[in-house]
């Protein structure tokens, strides 16, 4: 599988949802913690392993699948014995807005004495605190809250749930 191709998507209960199919390969703990480890540059098994705290077993279970699903490549860097790194493809990349969002709000609503300390240090301009912001592309201005309206665009759902067969 290439990093561009996307695998098929899950067959899941309940609403036909991005969201959803997203937390089938991303929503569990581990897999998050492996992705924000690799997100900070640390790429070999041991490593991913001491800083996330993950069970061993677990830790390879959940990289298996991140890599079934195209969010992360093995890349050998040892024949003898085989040894690899873990790295991020471009869908792998794409969740960096999402680890953003969750480190923020555990800043201010779960360890705010604990910060993580993301700096942003763009070209010819002094490094400052990140403080991530959801730009719309259309428009360039920044969304916020109330101003977004949810559209369903599965056939046989609304917003409500699943419409009722005649």
């Amino acid at each position: 599988m290439t990093s561009s191709t996307p695998p098929a998507p899950p067959v899941l209960p309940g609403r036909p949802c991005s969201i959803a199919a997203a937390l089938h390969v991303v929503g569990e703990k581990w897999a998050l913690l492996a992705v924000r480890e690799l997100f900070y540059g640390n790429h070999r098994f041991d490593r991913i392993a001491r800083n996330t705290g993950a069970p061993r077993d677990r830790l390879t279970a959940r990289l298996r699948a991140l890599e079934e699903a195209g969010v992360v490549e093995r890349r050998a860097y040892s024949e003898r014995p085989p040894r690899y790194e873990y790295h991020l493809t471009e869908a792998g990349r794409d969740l960096a807005p999402l680890v953003h969002a969750l480190r923020a709000w555990g800043d201010r609503w779960q360890l705010p004495e604990h910060p993580v300390g993301l700096r942003h240090e763009p070209e010819g301009h002094e490094p400052h605190p990140y403080d991530p912001a959801w730009v719309c592309r259309g428009c360039g201005e920044e969304a916020r809250r109330g101003e977004l309206r949810v559209e369903i665009h599965s056939p046989g759902w609304t917003v409500e749930g699943p419409v009722a067969a005649p």
